[in-house]
C-alpha cells in the first residue's frame, strides 16, 4: 500500500501546528505540495483499491478459474485496512481543525 499521500499529509499538519505555535518548521516538511491535491490523491488511491478487490471477488464468486481464493483475500483486507487508515486520517484531520476553530485569539 502507497502511504506517500498520507505522509505528506501529516507533514503538512506537523508544520503548520508547529507554524501555529510560533516554531519554526521542519526543513522541507511541506515542499511546495498542495494539500487538497494530496488529500485528493490519497482517497483516490483508497478508492481504486477498494474497487480492485471488489471486482476480484465478485469475478471469484463468478467462478472465474483464474482468481485464487489466497489473492482476492488480501486484496479485500488491503482494502479494509487503507479504507480504517484513511477514517483514521479524517478523524485527525476533525480533531485539528476543532482544536483550531477553538483557539483564542
Amino acid at each position: 500500500m502507497n502511504t506517500n499521500g498520507i505522509d505528506q499529509v501529516l507533514a503538512m499538519l506537523r508544520t503548520t501546528a508547529a507554524e501555529a505555535a510560533g516554531k519554526p518548521a521542519e526543513a522541507g516538511a511541506a515542499e511546495g505540495a498542495d494539500f487538497a491535491s494530496v488529500l485528493k490523491n490519497s482517497i483516490e488511491q483508497v478508492n481504486q483499491t477498494q474497487q480492485t478487490a471488489e471486482g476480484m471477488a465478485e469475478k471469484f464468486a463468478a467462478g472465474d478459474g483464474n482468481q485464487n481464493l489466497h489473492e482476492v483475500m488480501l486484496a479485500l483486507q488491503k482494502a479494509s485496512v487503507s479504507f480504517q487508515e484513511m477514517v483514521q486520517v479524517r478523524n485527525k484531520l476533525v480533531t485539528a481543525y476543532h482544536d483550531v476553530m477553538n483557539m483564542q485569539i
